[in-house]
């Protein structure tokens, strides 16, 4: 990419499927490029490719959970620990929708924590909003997240 180029949105799936829902839709509405991976080792080396090409990184990246090799969790947790893309604005999109579930993604460093399915709307406010949170706000809402809940006395 360009530097003149649009924003990247980078999606890390391994059902193609979502791939193609997204690549013919997002673009129009968004103005947005697509990146895909279908993995999070994929996704790591894709970025790795794109800092030795001295080429923006993405705007966004939208993970899925279940993935072999690397899941969308700890690809979350490695793209926080790394300096390069620890502001990235990262959103979980997955199908598994339980409460420590939710918890677990949004505690791992995700600024958004969506189920499938989700409809492009809704992709693109989550991308909109990710986008807008700084890196303070964003270590805020995990210290929150790692605080003990209150216990009335």
């Amino acid at each position: 990419m360009s530097p003149s180029s649009p924003p990247a949105i980078l999606l890390v799936d391994d059902n193609p499927a979502i791939f193609t829902m997204y690549r013919e839709v997002l673009p129009a509405l968004s103005g947005f490029t697509i990146l895909t991976a279908l993995n999070g080792v994929a996704a790591l080396e894709l970025l790795e490719q794109l800092k030795h090409a001295g080429q923006s990184l993405p705007a966004c990246i939208v993970i899925d959970v279940m993935m072999p090799e690397l899941n969308g969790i700890q690809l979350v947790r490695a793209l926080r620990g790394d300096p390069e893309t620890a502001d990235i604005p990262l959103i979980i999109l997955t199908a598994l929708a339980q409460d420590k579930d939710t918890f677990l993604g949004l505690a791992s460093g995700a600024d958004q924590y969506l189920t499938k399915p989700v409809s492009v709307d809704t992709l693109l406010n989550a991308v909109r909003t990710a986008m807008t949170l700084s890196s303070e706000t964003r270590a805020q809402r995990l210290q929150q997240l790692a605080e003990p809940p209150e216990t009335a006395s």
